[in-house]
């Protein structure tokens, strides 16, 4: 009997997991499936309850339910990494139908800095949102030493570690890590940017957007053309992914061929947007 996982989001048309994560287990020999489940606030809770009941082995969880899935009525056991965020992107489905939450988001966004030779340590970062993406990324530059971390955000609140984007210009200075965990800018707003228009962006400036689709973003343009550095979140996608699937399977996916389905679907998605532009 084929394995069934998804993509738990609102929305998640936009997603290309299922061509990774169908790559892997199709080189691997394994007869799993994964597909992308749309799923209301509202519905959350129902939704995954009614999938577990069906026999499914497990989800990750995108946009915006990573908080919400901390607090579900089956969930039993909460990984470390995942209570210290507060937040999860991982679901694994026990024998007795309960959940575990993890976290793997922050261990795919080190791995993909690291493989940019991005090393955050002892650098100033500062974080563009504060959802849950947000919070796993702030986890991850803590554990990998950077020097201070500042989130950004509309409504900051009274937070110490969080500030209105007002202070954008005094924070975003040359060097800094710049990491935009907002949706802004994903397909099929690509023309919108978190950075607020009329605020300068100082050169030398070094963007990971956790954006993947589009692969260019206005933001990663903008950047760029101010004389920085901009990557953007495939490899987050990919790498966070792998980890997930270890929980589900208990094998290592081969990363290389996920990654070389990521990159054949990005193409097809662009070359479908292409297509729609008036002529």
């Amino acid at each position: 009997m084929t394995e069934q996982v998804g993509l738990l989001g609102w929305p998640v048309a936009h997603s290309i997991s299922p061509a990774l994560h169908n790559a892997a287990f199709e080189a691997l020999g394994l007869d799993w499936h994964y597909v992308l489940i749309p799923a209301a606030p509202d519905e959350l809770h129902e939704t995954i309850a009614r999938h577990v009941a069906d026999g499914w082995r497990g989800f990750n969880v995108t946009i915006p339910h990573k908080q919400a899935i901390m607090d579900h009525p089956l969930v039993r056991v909460i990984s470390p990494a995942a209570q210290a965020i507060g937040a999860g992107n991982t679901l694994v489905v026990g024998p007795d139908g309960s959940l575990t939450v993890d976290n793997t988001d922050w261990a795919g966004f080190l791995a993909d800095l690291h493989a940019h030779e991005i090393d955050p340590a002892g650098r100033e970062c500062v974080i563009l949102g504060t959802g849950g993406s947000a919070k796993g990324v702030c986890y991850a530059l803590e554990q990998a030493g950077a020097a201070r971390v500042t989130q950004i955000s509309r409504s900051p609140g009274d937070r110490a570690d969080v500030v209105g984007y007002n202070e954008l210009p005094r924070l975003a200075q040359p060097g800094t890590l710049i990491v935009n965990c907002t949706p802004l800018g994903m397909w099929p707003e690509i023309d919108r940017s978190p950075w607020p228009d009329g605020v300068r962006i100082s050169p030398d400036l070094v963007l990971y957007d956790l954006v993947y689709n589009p692969s260019l973003t206005r933001l990663m343009r903008e950047i760029r053309a101010a004389g920085g550095r901009a990557v953007g979140g495939l490899g987050m996608l990919v790498q966070q992914g792998a980890l997930a699937q270890v929980q589900w399977t208990g094998i290592a996916p081969p990363v290389d061929v996920m990654a070389a389905a990521a990159r054949a679907a990005m193409g097809m998605h662009s070359a479908r947007q292409r297509s729609r532009l008036p002529m």
